[in-house]
């Protein structure tokens, strides 16, 4: 299934790679650009703009700073989740703290749920 995208945002996308925060940058260079199946960062779908995203996997993976942890933020990130989880995709969502803190258990729980999503698109 192809993936709606607001072609406006491409630029957005493209400025956000090359501004991207440092828990994004070491997520990416030190796991996920060397990772398969194929992430891309900044990936526009619908009208957002995911920080990664699998499409083998159909996953969308989101690294949020503090303005997430305000109600706004955390109501802006339900709608968004029920956008996305309307293209049959899984978002997991990770704090810069956690990136900060915790990289290699993230690591090892994105390949985790990569690969039984990976295993379930098998089975389809």
């Amino acid at each position: 299934m192809s993936l709606d995208y607001n072609k406006k945002n491409i630029v957005l996308a493209k400025n956000l790679r090359n501004n991207a925060t440092p828990e994004e940058n070491h997520l990416w260079y030190d796991f996920l650009s060397k990772y398969t199946p194929r992430f891309q960062r900044q990936k526009v779908i619908d009208n957002f703009i995911a920080d990664f995203y699998c499409h083998k996997a159909k996953l969308v993976i989101e690294i949020d700073g503090s303005q997430h942890r305000t109600n706004e933020g955390k109501v802006k990130d339900e709608f968004r989740t029920e956008i996305l989880e309307g293209y049959d995709l899984k978002i997991i969502r990770f704090t810069n703290q956690q990136v900060q803190n915790e990289f290699y258990n993230i690591c090892e729980y994105i390949d985790e749920v990569t690969q039984m999503l990976l295993k379930e698109e098998a089975e389809r």
